[in-house]
């Protein structure tokens, strides 16, 4: 290789010289590895040096640049840190790592691999109600019920509609003075079974004796008593008058006997008045209807 050849190969590959083992050459420091020989250097070497000698030195510029740039290349390269290692204030991190040679401190964690987990928060308030959700599918029809008991056949009464039944009988100055006994009397046609009897007599009644006396007006239906429940009377009494003047009192009072009979048959009814005497006590002088009228009224009444 001629001198030309060689300034420009080693110019084109920017040799670096490493330290040759040559007798009577200083070593280069390991600072000045890689510093850049010139050409005239390279020419004075390869003189020197036998045809093996020079191809050694050739592969030695081949490969020093690449040994060179690989270095810078390693240099260059700054590396990044772990993720996953905890570093620094990094340690409080929640999804940090610890490896077991990080020191004293790590160690408990080192055996689950994981940071120390801290204090729990404060619980979060109550978020609003959720809106309705969508309504569900209608359920299976449940099963039939048990079977019920056989009820009773109940036929349905249609009742007329209920209309007065009244009457009265009435008597201008009847003036009669018996007694004991019948007084007037009134027929009255009762149209259900069920229903009551309300009867009213009202006319002039007197009682005069020299003694105490009392006389008793009460009504019979068909010739007795009414038992549902008591009879209807009316009763008055006179204590004895002045012995001193020798006279007895005699007033004539309008008044009432009235009252509700039931339990009386539907058909023709007679209503009659009637005067007697009182229990435990004498007669005396009786008088109805004296001067003004008498009348009895007869109404039949639903229960």
């Amino acid at each position: 290789m001629d001198l030309t050849h060689r300034d420009a190969f080693c110019s084109l590959t920017g040799c670096f010289l490493l330290v040759l083992p040559s007798p009577g050459r200083v070593r280069l420091s390991p600072q000045r590895r890689s510093s850049v020989l010139s050409p005239q250097s390279v020419i004075s070497l390869s003189s020197r040096m036998c045809p093996l000698s020079a191809r050694l030195l050739l592969l030695a510029c081949l490969a020093a640049p690449l040994c060179g740039v690989e270095k810078v290349r390693n240099r260059g390269y700054r590396k990044e840190p772990d993720p996953d290692k905890c570093t620094g204030n990094d340690a409080e991190k929640p999804n940090c790592t610890r490896h077991a040679g990080e020191g004293r401190s790590a160690a408990p964690n080192s055996m689950y691999g994981s940071c120390m987990q801290g204090p729990s928060g404060t619980p979060g308030r109550d978020g609003n109600p959720g809106a309705n959700g969508i309504p569900g599918t209608p359920g299976i029809p449940g099963r039939d019920g048990l079977k019920g008991e056989k009820g009773e056949c109940v036929s349905e009464i249609f009742e007329e509609p209920w209309k007065p039944n009244y009457k009265q009988c009435a008597w201008n100055s009847l003036n009669y003075g018996i007694d004991l006994g019948k007084v007037v009397d009134c027929t009255f046609t009762k149209l259900r079974s069920d229903s009551a009897l309300r009867v009213l007599f009202s006319g002039s009644l007197r009682l005069k004796c020299k003694n105490a006396c009392c006389q008793r007006w009460y009504f019979t239906f068909n010739g007795a008593e009414c038992t549902g429940p008591l009879p209807v009377e009316s009763i008055v009494y006179l204590d004895q008058g002045s012995p001193e003047l020798n006279s007895t009192i005699n007033i004539h009072r309008t008044s009432s006997v009235e009252g509700l009979c039931e339990g009386i048959k539907a058909g023709l009814v007679d209503v009659a008045v009637w005067v007697g005497t009182c229990a435990d006590y004498p007669r005396g002088d009786a008088s109805t209807g004296w001067n003004s009228v008498s009348r009895i009224i007869i109404e039949e009444l639903p229960k």
